[in-house]
């Protein structure tokens, strides 16, 4: 048997299982495919026929900050539009410490002995002081990424509200053209407004834990007003009876809430990761608001409402990348943060004098 290699570890990097390499030929031709920069038109073509690879370095362009990739980016994006909105988007919440990665790996991995092919966009959070993250998600879901039918991808957050990468918007109609049907995004948890991924997603589950001090939370309004279903994680040994408990509390907090437009009454449900408990409810969950949301108008009344709203976040997007990579202001900019630090304009003057700068 082939000693495993570099070409199969970059090939676990895309998050899908890679037979074992007999040749150095193979290896070769997977090298020179790799180094070599297709077209738009080949990265299309390769990304309808499911291509991993393809589909990776298509999500790297929308992620880029350069203005050719962007460019390369929406041309990409435009051919694979009329081969994307076939997915369920699912968007996974939760605190840090919920499970929230061991309850994805044992979703996803169910969701593929159903014949489903799952992708999973896993946004980690950016450090404010190096800009960097760890994009840890693979090595926390080893089993998923070795799945031939699943396709994990972590992303920074940047500065991005909620931790949901600029680009995600992008990355699921890359991953639908791709073929696969799931779509999993994960967001940071850490307290940020999850309204953009709510914007993204046509079922929204939170992630939960008893016994945290925190089920009274669920009477306060936002993320718990957002929510499709609430999954009580880590239901197992000790922590199945303060689960049970905190099930009861959580159902009578969101009976206080008004119905929801999709009529669609949210549920709670007990599950553990570990013990694979609860999994395949939850998906039951998932399929019976399909069904009434589907049979209702309200699926396709949400996905149009979405895209207006990433229409105005994407000119938002692009106004402010526009605004602040031009060579003028980038110059003007250092200027008046130097006036500000030295006391002789105010932050309000000189905003007003960038803009006013820009519009000339």
């Amino acid at each position: 048997m082939a000693k495993k290699g570099k070409t199969s570890a970059l090939h676990e990097q895309e998050g899908v299982s890679e037979p074992e390499i007999t040749s150095s030929e193979s290896i070769q031709h997977i090298k020179e495919k790799r180094q070599k920069q297709p077209s738009a038109q080949d990265l299309v073509a390769d990304i309808l026929k499911g291509d991993i690879i393809a589909l990776s370095r298509a999500i790297t362009l929308t992620e880029s900050a350069n203005p050719n990739h962007l460019k390369k980016a929406n041309a990409i994006i435009t051919a694979c539009l009329p081969h994307a909105n076939t997915s369920v988007r699912v968007g996974i919440t939760g605190v840090p410490g919920v499970g929230k990665s061991t309850f994805i790996e044992a979703f996803g991995n169910y969701l593929t002995t159903l014949n489903r092919k799952v992708a999973v966009l896993a946004v980690d959070p950016s450090s404010s002081l190096s800009k960097g993250s760890i994009l840890g998600d693979k090595t926390r879901m080893e089993d998923l990424v070795k799945n031939k039918n699943a396709f994990i991808r972590p992303s920074p957050s940047g500065n991005s509200l909620g931790g949901v990468a600029r680009k995600t918007r992008e990355s699921i109609i890359l991953c639908e053209a791709a073929g696969f049907d799931t779509i999993i995004i994960e967001t940071v948890g850490v307290g940020q407004s999850e309204t953009v991924v709510h914007s993204m997603v046509d079922f929204f589950l939170l992630l939960k834990l008893a016994g945290a001090g925190d089920e009274l939370q669920g009477i306060k309004r936002g993320i718990i007003e957002m929510a499709d279903a609430i999954a009580i994680n880590k239901a197992d040994g000790d922590n199945l009876k303060p689960a049970k408990l905190a099930k009861v509390e959580f159902n009578k907090a969101l009976h206080l809430y008004p119905p929801k437009e999709s009529e669609w009454q949210p549920k709670v449900t007990l599950c553990s990761a570990l013990e694979n408990e609860g999994i395949s409810e939850t998906w039951q969950l998932i399929e019976a608001y399909l069904e009434l949301t589907k049979s209702n108008n309200f699926f396709q009344h949400k996905r149009n409402n979405q895209n207006k709203y990433w229409l105005l976040q994407t000119v938002e997007d692009r106004l402010k990348s526009d605004f602040y990579n031009s060579t003028e202001i980038k110059k003007e900019l250092k200027i008046q943060l130097q006036r500000i630090e030295e006391g002789k304009t105010t932050p309000f003057v000189a905003a007003e004098y960038l803009l006013r700068l820009k519009n000339e």
